[in-house]
């Protein structure tokens, strides 16, 4: 199975930030394209449309320059595994404390709802991330 696959240790180890910095607007325009989608199907349906589009954005934008541009530097070169790990816990638990600041007010939000959209986001992230795994693969985008 290729999701896992350790990159060449080379690889790692040449990743430079301007390298990361070049990957950021194609991966992040990727991501908001695949998460959006997933959450306008599966967050719950008291967001309006336009809040779940919102949420798509949003959410990604808080998280993914860390994933992309401080998380490869601080962890790549010692394990593309921790790496993978530790960027997509962060991404996960980091979009479901800024979705529950965001929305924490909203008195028509049952227990379910709350549950329903954290698991929204845990799939909308495990699809970018397999997505971005098949993409890297089969190195779509000449960078990975």
């Amino acid at each position: 199975m290729f999701f896992f696959d350790e990159p060449p240790m080379q690889l790692i180890e040449t990743v430079s930030p301007d390298y990361l910095w070049y990957f950021l607007p194609i991966g992040y325009l990727t991501t908001i394209l695949i998460e959006t989608t997933v959450l306008i199907f599966l967050l719950t349906p008291r967001l309006s449309i336009k809040q779940k589009l919102l949420c798509g954005i949003w959410l990604t934008a808080c998280t993914y320059p860390i994933v992309v541009l401080v998380l490869p530097l601080l962890l790549g070169s010692i394990s593309w595994m921790l790496y993978l790990v530790v960027a997509e816990s962060f991404a996960h638990f980091g979009e479901c404390v800024i979705f529950w600041l965001a929305f924490r007010g909203r008195e028509d939000f049952a227990r379910n709802d709350w549950v329903r959209c954290f698991v929204a986001i845990l799939l909308a992230n495990f699809a970018s991330f397999s997505i971005g795994e098949v993409l890297n693969h089969f190195r779509w985008f000449g960078l990975f």
